[in-house]
């Protein structure tokens, strides 16, 4: 599994030559940011899926600063916050915002956004704030559970998925060295 993805990570010294990541070479070059171990592999997915729900173009970002603090698969990391995109948002964050009003104790139910009419730009847009604030905390505290929940669960898939690929290449290997009518 490590041989499959190492041969799409960049080298060290790929990363310094590039002119815009040269200066960043103290950091970037750190050899955890890099390594594909279970413990990286675990952390980066688990990274990515949390910053994945982070709103706007702040995701990659957001999780290459966490990978870097970590010192966790940076590739991982900025790979996996790609389960949110347009298809996927919109169900995520109704998610979120369910998962917040009901730990908040909400009794309503979701109110949909204001459509376009013919006041105009300006009362749509007011509209809008108004249904936006509406949502502010469940929304915001729903999208840090559901992301706390997914960087869990991501976690632990991978760390049981990895020790589920260890132990039947020892067994293959195991089986392999116990063979009579071995050739070599």
């Amino acid at each position: 599994m490590r041989k499959h993805f190492r041969k799409y990570l960049p080298d060290h010294e790929a990363i310094r030559r590039n002119r815009w990541l040269a200066r960043f070479d103290t950091t970037l070059l750190h050899p955890r940011l890099w390594h594909l171990n279970r413990h990286s592999a675990a952390g980066g997915v688990a990274v990515g899926l949390f910053c994945g729900l982070i709103p706007g173009p702040f995701q990659m970002p957001g999780a290459a600063i966490c990978a870097v603090v970590f010192r966790i698969n940076l590739p991982l990391a900025l790979a996996t916050t790609l389960y949110t995109n347009p298809f996927t948002i919109v169900p995520l964050y109704f998610v979120a915002y369910e998962l917040g009003r009901r730990v908040l104790g909400g009794e309503g139910e979701f109110i949909a956004p204001p459509e376009w009419g013919a006041t105009g730009l300006w009362d749509w847009l007011l509209r809008l704030g108004e249904w936006m604030a509406h949502l502010g905390k469940p929304l915001a505290l729903g999208l840090i559970l559901l992301a706390t929940l997914l960087a869990a669960f991501g976690y632990l898939v991978v760390r049981m998925a990895w020790r589920a690929w260890l132990l039947r290449a020892w067994r293959q290997r195991r089986l392999r060295r116990a063979a009579p009518d071995r050739v070599v």
